[in-house]
C-alpha cells in the first residue's frame, strides 16, 4: 500500500507553534453558520416541508469527540451505532434506510462542508468527519432526501467552524477504559483576507473486545477567502490514517452469552485487520449578482484500503475464479457541482429557484490475494503461514461514474401557504476492466448503467407564527454499490450485471412547534415503500450475492423530538422512534454457508433486519455557572439480525452521566471534565452483522466505562 506523508505530524506541529499570545474568544462570541440541507437559502429549517435535525457543536463539552457517533445520538430516525471495531466505519441509518449494510456506510448521502463523502455508487464513509474542527452536524430525513441522487434515504452533513476574527487554540486530552486515549488540537483566526480552522487528532484504543486495538490520526483545514461582499471562496482539505487496526469480527449468540468481550478464533488466526488512508480536497466558490447567485463546488481525492479477511485456504483454492482472503483497494475520485439560484418574487410571493448539475467519478484498482503463504492447510499451522499476503487472485479496475441534473423550487403564495418542489435526473454507470484472467477464469470485464428520474414536492401551512404543518411525498432511488455487484448469485465470474436499482415511494406528515421561551417540538409521521430491494441469493466462498427482492418492502413509523430550556440552568432533551421495516411478499434467500441456492423463504410481513421497532433518548441537563452536569437514558429495542429472523439482538436501557467545571486561569481557561458510560454495568449487542453467513452476528457493547479529560484554551 503506498503511503502518503502524514499531514497530522506537520498539523501538530503548526498547533504546537501557535503563538502563545492568541486571544481564545468566548464561545458565546461564536456565531454558528447553519446551512439547510436543502439547498435553499431563503427557506429556514422551519419553514422547509421536511425533518430536519441540526446539532450546534459547543467547544466545552465533555464527550471523548473521537465518533461521529457521539453528535448522532438523540436525532429522532437515525440509528448510529458504535461497533466498538475500528476496522469497520460506523454503522449508520436514518428510518431503517442503510440498516442492511455490513460495513460503511450505503443508502445514505454523506456531505463534509459541502464535499460528498459518498461514492457514485453510494458507498460512503464517516472515518473522515472532523467531530473536533465542526460547528454543526445536519441530518434531513424524508422525501427530500432524494434530491441529493442516488442512494439518499437520507443526508447528513457536518459543517467545519468559521475562522473567529481573533485567533483562538486549544488542546485537548482524554485517558478512558480499554488504554483509549485522544490527543487533538485546534487553532482558529483571521489573518488578512483569510480566516482558518486547522484541528488535528490521534485516537488510540486497546479495544473493549480482544483483537479491537487501534489508531486513527486525522487533521482537517477549513480556509475562507473573503473576495469582497459579494464573492466567497472556501477551501477544504482533510487527511485519515488509520494503520492496521485489528477486525475482532462478530460471534455468535452462544459465544457472546458466554463471553461479550471474546472474538472469534479466526480473527486471531488470521490476523484480520484493516488499514485506510485518505487524503482529499476541495474548493466551494459562489458569486452573487444582485438576485442571482453561481455556486461552483470542486475536489478530489485518493483513498487506500487494505483488508485481510478470515476465509480459509481450502475455500480460496477450491476454484479459480475466487478473489482471495485479501482485499486491496487504492481508488482516486473526482467531482464537481455547479449550480445557479434565483432568489425574488413571482406576483409579489417570495419566490426561489435553483437549477443545477453535478458530475462524481472514482477509478478504484482493486486486488486480491490469497491470505496465506505455504500449502493448503485450513487450520494454518506447520508450513502455512495465514494473516499474510500470498498470490495474487485478482486484478481489474472498477470505474464508477454518475451524471446529475437537478431543480428546486420554493414560492411562498399566500399568507399561511407556501410550497417547495424539484426534479433530479441520475445516470450512473458502472465499468469494469479485468486484467486478471487465467484458466477458467475468463475476461470480466463489463458494463451496467442505472438512471432515473425523481420527483419531490411539499407544501407548509402555517397556524400561527411558531407553529407549521407540513406534507410531503416524492421518489427515491438507489443503485447497488460495487461491492454488491462485483459477485454473480449463480457463482460464475465477472460482475452481477442483472441486478435491479432500488426504487421507492415515499410520503410524510409533520409538525413543528417553536412557542419561544426555549421550547422547541418536532413530531413525524412517515411511510417509505420500495420495490427491488436486494436480498441475499448467495453465500459461499467467504463472499455473499445479491438478487432484487419479489414485492416490496415497506418501512413507516413515528417520530418525535423535544428540546425545553428550563430555568436554574436547566435543559431537557428528549426523542422517541416507533419504525415498522417489513417484507410485503414472500421471498426465497440463502440462509447459512455454503448456500449456492435460495434455501429459505421469508414470509410477507417478517421485518427488515437491523432496525429496532422502537427507540429513544432523554437527557437532562445543568449548567450553573462555570459547572455542567448532565444524565442521559438511552433505549432501543430488539433487532432481527437477518431476513430469516434467526435470532434477535435483545434490547436494552443504558443510562449515563458527566460533570465539567471551566476554571478561568486569566489569560487562558481550563476545563475539566469526566464520563461514565453505561452506568449499570449492563451487557448488550451494540451492533449487529446483518445476515452475516457463519451466523456471527453479534457485536458486544462495552460494560461501563469511564472518561476523565482536559482542555487548555489560551490566547
Amino acid at each position: 500500500m503506498k503511503r502518503i506523508a502524514t499531514p497530522f505530524l506537520i498539523a501538530t506541529g503548526c498547533l504546537a507553534g501557535f503563538p502563545a499570545s492568541t486571544t481564545v474568544a468566548a464561545e458565546e462570541e461564536l456565531s454558528p453558520v447553519v446551512v439547510s440541507a436543502t439547498r435553499l437559502r431563503s427557506v429556514s429549517d422551519l419553514d422547509a416541508p421536511a425533518s430536519i435535525s441540526t446539532v450546534h457543536l459547543d467547544a466545552d463539552n465533555n464527550l471523548m469527540q473521537s465518533n461521529v457517533t457521539e453528535l448522532l445520538a438523540g436525532i429522532p430516525g437515525v440509528t448510529a451505532l458504535d461497533r466498538q471495531n475500528y476496522a469497520q466505519d460506523t454503522q449508520l441509518s436514518i428510518r431503517g434506510f442503510g440498516s442492511r449494510s455490513t460495513f460503511g456506510v450505503r443508502g445514505l448521502r454523506l456531505y463534509a462542508d459541502g464535499i460528498p463523502a459518498s461514492m457514485p455508487d453510494g458507498q460512503g464513509q464517516l472515518s473522515h468527519f472532523s467531530v473536533l474542527g465542526a460547528d454543526s452536524m445536519q441530518v434531513m430525513r424524508g422525501p427530500f432526501s432524494a434530491l441529493h441522487g442516488n442512494s439518499s434515504g437520507g443526508v447528513v452533513q457536518i459543517w467545519s467552524r468559521a475562522g473567529t476574527p481573533e485567533p483562538s487554540a486549544r488542546l485537548r486530552g482524554t485517558w478512558g477504559s480499554n488504554d483509549t486515549s485522544t490527543l487533538s488540537g485546534q487553532a482558529l483566526g483571521t489573518t488578512g483576507p483569510l480566516d482558518y480552522n486547522l484541528a488535528a487528532s490521534r485516537f488510540e484504543t486497546d479495544g473493549y473486545r480482544d483483537h479491537a486495538a487501534a489508531r486513527r490520526d486525522s487533521a482537517n483545514l477549513r480556509l475562507g477567502v473573503d473576495l469582497g461582499p459579494d464573492q466567497s471562496l472556501t477551501l477544504v482539505a482533510n487527511f485519515v490514517d488509520i494503520p492496521e487496526a485489528q477486525d475482532p469480527l462478530g460471534v455468535t449468540p452462544d459465544a457472546w452469552r458466554a463471553d461479550p468481550r471474546g472474538t472469534a478464533d479466526v480473527a486471531t488466526q488470521f490476523n484480520t485487520r484493516k488499514s485506510v488512508e485518505q487524503l482529499q480536497g476541495g474548493a466551494v466558490y459562489e458569486h452573487r449578482f444582485n438576485a442571482h447567485t453561481v455556486r461552483a463546488m470542486v475536489y478530489t481525492g485518493n483513498r487506500e484500503v487494505t483488508q485481510y479477511l478470515s476465509i480459509p485456504p481450502g475455500t480460496q483454492r477450491a476454484t479459480q475464479t475466487h478473489a482471495g482472503g485479501v482485499v486491496d483497494l487504492d481508488g482516486s475520485y473526482e467531482g464537481a457541482d455547479l449550480r445557479w439560484s434565483y432568489l425574488g418574487s413571482l406576483a409579489g410571493r417570495a419566490l426561489e429557484i435553483t437549477f443545477g448539475t453535478n458530475l462524481d467519478r472514482q477509478n478504484q484498482l482493486r486486488r486480491g490475494y490469497e491470505n496465506f503463504l505455504g500449502p493448503v492447510d485450513n487450520t494454518c499451522s506447520g508450513a502455512t503461514t495465514c494473516g499474510v499476503r500470498g498470490a495474487l487472485r485478482r486484478d481489474e479496475t472498477n470505474r464508477i461514474r454518475n451524471f446529475d441534473q437537478y431543480a428546486q423550487g420554493y414560492l411562498h403564495f399566500s399568507d399561511r401557504w407556501s410550497a417547495m418542489a424539484g426534479v433530479r435526473h441520475s445516470e450512473v454507470r458502472f465499468r469494469n476492466i479485468d486484467r486478471y484472467v487465467s484458466g477458467t477464469n475468463g475476461d470480466d470485464s463489463g458494463t451496467r448503467k442505472f438512471s432515473d428520474t425523481t420527483l419531490v414536492g411539499g407544501v407548509v401551512f402555517r397556524p400561527t407564527s411558531e407553529w407549521r404543518i407540513y406534507a410531503s411525498l416524492g421518489d427515491g432511488f438507489e443503485t447497488p454499490t460495487f461491492n454488491e455487484i462485483s459477485y454473480r448469485s449463480d457463482g460464475g465470474s465477472g460482475l452481477a450485471l442483472g441486478l435491479q436499482g432500488a426504487r421507492s415511494r415515499n410520503y410524510e406528515l409533520g409538525t413543528k412547534w417553536r412557542p419561544g421561551a426555549g421550547l422547541e417540538v418536532d413530531a413525524a409521521l412517515f411511510r417509505a415503500d420500495t420495490d427491488n430491494e436486494l436480498l441475499v441469493a448467495r453465500n459461499s466462498g467467504g463472499r455473499s450475492s445479491f438478487r432484487n427482492a419479489d414485492g416490496r418492502t415497506r418501512r413507516q413509523g413515528f417520530e418525535t423530538s423535544l428540546l425545553a430550556r428550563l430555568p436554574q440552568g436547566l435543559s431537557l432533551e428528549g426523542s422517541y422512534t416507533l419504525l415498522d421495516a417489513e417484507f410485503l411478499s414472500d421471498n426465497a434467500i440463502c440462509s447459512g454457508t455454503p448456500c449456492t441456492t435460495p434455501n429459505v423463504t421469508v414470509p410477507a410481513g417478517s421485518r427488515i433486519p437491523g432496525v429496532a421497532r422502537h427507540q429513544g433518548t432523554l437527557a437532562l441537563r445543568w449548567s450553573p455557572g462555570p459547572w455542567q452536569a448532565g444524565l442521559e437514558f438511552e433505549a432501543r429495542g430488539d433487532m432481527v439480525v437477518n431476513d430469516i429472523d434467526a435470532f434477535r439482538a435483545p434490547g436494552f436501557g443504558l443510562w449515563h452521566a458527566e460533570i465539567g467545571r471551566n476554571w478561568d486561569l486569566g489569560g487562558s481557561s481550563l476545563r475539566t471534565f469526566a464520563r461514565v458510560e453505561n452506568l449499570l454495568d449492563k451487557t448488550y449487542v451494540g451492533s449487529i452483522i446483518v445476515n452475516e453467513g457463519n451466523s456471527r452476528f453479534f457485536e458486544a457493547g462495552p460494560e461501563r466505562t469511564a472518561m476523565i479529560g482536559l482542555q487548555w484554551n489560551w490566547r
